[in-house]
C-alpha cells in the first residue's frame, strides 16, 4: 500500500519521479494527483505557486542531496581520492545504475529550460567546480582538472542518455568504470 503524504517533503519526492517520467511539459495536474494521491486542494496547500513551485521544490531537493552527498565532500573531504570514488558510487546509486535519468538534464533539454536556466546552470557549474577542486588536490594542474571535471560530468550525463536510449544499464556502469581510471590521482600524496 502506498504511503500517505502528510508532509511537503513526501510530495516533493513523488513529484520528482513524476517529472522525471513525463518531463515538465508532459506532467499534467491529472498525473500529479494520480502520482501523489493528493487532491487539488492539498497540492495547492503544499504548493500555492502551482506546477512551477512544485518543480522548484523538486530542484531544491536535488540540489540539497547533491550538495551534501557529492559537492561538499569533493570540496572538503581530506581525502580527495575517496571523495571522487564516493561521487562515482553516489551517482551510481542516485541514478539507479543508469536506470534513472537526470531530472535536471530533463529540464535542461525541455521547453522549460529557460524558466529554470539559472538552477540548471548552477547545478552543472557546481558539480564541475567541486570535482575540479578535488582533481586539483590530486595533483592535476588547475586547467587539466577543470577539463577532466567537465569531461566527467559530460560522460555521466551522456552515459545516462545512452543507457536509456539502448535500454542497457551496463553502458552507465562501464562509463563510471572508465571514469575511475581517468580521474585517478597524478601522485600518491594527493590530499
Amino acid at each position: 500500500m502506498a504511503r500517505l503524504i502528510r508532509e511537503r517533503r513526501d510530495a516533493v519526492r513523488r513529484l520528482g519521479e513524476i517529472f522525471r517520467r513525463h518531463g515538465y511539459e508532459g506532467t499534467s495536474l491529472a498525473l500529479i494527483t494520480a502520482g501523489t494521491g493528493l487532491g487539488k486542494g492539498s497540492l495547492y496547500n503544499f504548493f500555492p505557486g502551482g506546477k512551477d513551485e512544485m518543480a522548484a521544490a523538486v530542484l531544491d531537493d536535488i540540489d540539497g542531496w547533491f550538495a551534501e552527498a557529492i559537492f561538499r565532500p569533493l570540496r572538503r573531504d581530506p581525502d580527495p581520492v575517496a571523495a571522487i570514488g564516493a561521487m562515482l558510487d553516489g551517482v551510481a546509486a542516485y541514478f539507479d545504475g543508469g536506470g534513472r535519468i537526470c531530472l535536471v538534464g530533463v529540464f535542461a533539454l525541455g521547453e522549460v529550460r529557460d524558466r529554470f536556466a539559472a538552477r540548471v546552470q548552477g547545478y552543472f557549474a557546481e558539480w564541475t567546480s567541486a570535482l575540479s577542486v578535488a582533481l586539483a588536490r590530486c595533483g592535476h594542474p588547475p586547467d587539466v582538472a577543470a577539463d577532466l571535471a567537465e569531461d566527467a560530468v559530460l560522460a555521466i550525463q551522456g552515459a545516462l542518455v545512452l543507457a536509456r536510449a539502448v535500454d542497457d544499464r551496463m553502458v552507465f556502469g562501464r562509463a563510471l568504470d572508465r571514469l575511475r581510471i581517468r580521474l585517478a590521482p597524478v601522485n600518491a600524496d594527493c590530499a
